[in-house]
């Protein structure tokens, strides 16, 4: 980790004791609320994310993620069942996860800046699967979520999804 966290850790889920924590951040030259709206529309990640599938929410909920939202999607080619544990538009949104083997705890926090917005994602994970594969996983994770982020950076100049 390269700075001091930002992401609000619910007890259970802090990086202390955690076989994988991971640290991303990234400047985007966009307003945090273009950041925002891309991040909230779960369905729109695929478009500039590749390793994020099959959004679904349950109960019939969508387009946007909201406080207590659960919805399903596959990513690292396995499906994740997931709930927005925390909300803040155009400021802080996390969400609990959990698949076979493991679960997760995934925040990010968008900062403003002179030339646009800070974006910051961090993930922890414990677990059975976590524990043994922790050093493939966590290499994966960091790669992915800068992917992640270099792809909102991509997208939140030009607008907001549609």
């Amino acid at each position: 980790m390269t700075e001091p966290s930002l992401v609000r850790w619910p007890a259970g889920c802090e990086p202390e004791g955690a076989p994988i924590h991971t640290y991303n951040e990234l400047d985007v030259a966009a307003p945090p609320e273009r950041v925002w709206a891309w991040l909230v529309r779960a369905t729109a990640w695929p478009s500039y994310y590749d390793n994020a599938s099959n959004v679904r929410f349950a109960d019939g909920g969508g387009p946007d993620l909201r406080l207590g939202t659960r919805f399903t999607w596959r990513t690292f080619n396995v499906s994740v069942d997931t709930t927005v544990t925390e909300l803040v538009p155009n400021e802080r949104l996390a969400w609990r996860g959990k698949t076979l083997g493991g679960t997760g705890h995934h925040g990010w926090v968008i900062v403003p800046t002179p030339s646009g917005c800070r974006v910051v994602t961090e993930e922890t994970q414990r677990g059975v699967v976590p524990s043994l594969l922790r050093w493939y996983l966590r290499r994966g994770l960091l790669t992915q979520h800068q992917r992640w982020l270099e792809g909102l950076a991509r997208v939140a100049p030009g607008g907001t999804p549609n």
